[in-house]
């Protein structure tokens, strides 16, 4: 038996809806900014889908994840379809002159529990990390504006 933990951070950065969302759209990528993500593999021929490894304190887990919603500039959001359960979204918001806020939201599967046990100790946790993520992401995307105006 298992119970969903969901958690949401948010972020804003200075620069356009469209250089936040071609970052983040690169899955690729991703481990650049988000710190338990080892890997992120896109098969060539088929691009909803996506290979994750996650590798933290001697733990590692592995998932695919296909893309069940996409809206250009606005939304990537996910769902796994095997491996460790756990889905989410990345919601872009365009604030007008060259400035966008960026919502992650990430949901995953833990017994009950553990849920039961330490539910708030492994929230906050989570979302410290989820939130450090995003501050990177945004100092990854203002180092990559910096380098587009040199």
């Amino acid at each position: 038996m298992s119970d969903w933990l969901d958690h949401s951070v948010v972020v804003d950065v200075d620069i356009p809806v469209e250089t936040a969302w071609a970052l983040w759209s690169d899955l690729e990528q991703m481990p650049r900014w988000m710190k338990w993500i080892d890997s992120v593999r896109v098969p060539e021929d088929n691009p909803e889908l996506s290979e994750w490894k996650l590798a933290s304190r001697g733990l590692e887990f592995t998932w695919r994840s296909k893309i069940t919603n996409l809206v250009t500039h606005q939304i990537i959001q996910w769902e796994a379809i095997d491996g460790l359960p756990n889905r989410g979204a990345i919601r872009f918001y365009d604030r007008k002159e060259g400035r966008s806020t960026v919502k992650l939201t990430v949901s995953y599967a833990v017994p009950t529990i553990v849920k039961w046990m330490d539910g708030l100790f492994l929230g906050r946790l989570v979302e410290a990390t989820l939130q450090s993520d995003l501050n990177r992401f945004r100092d990854y995307a203002m180092a990559a504006k910096q380098q587009q105006s040199s």
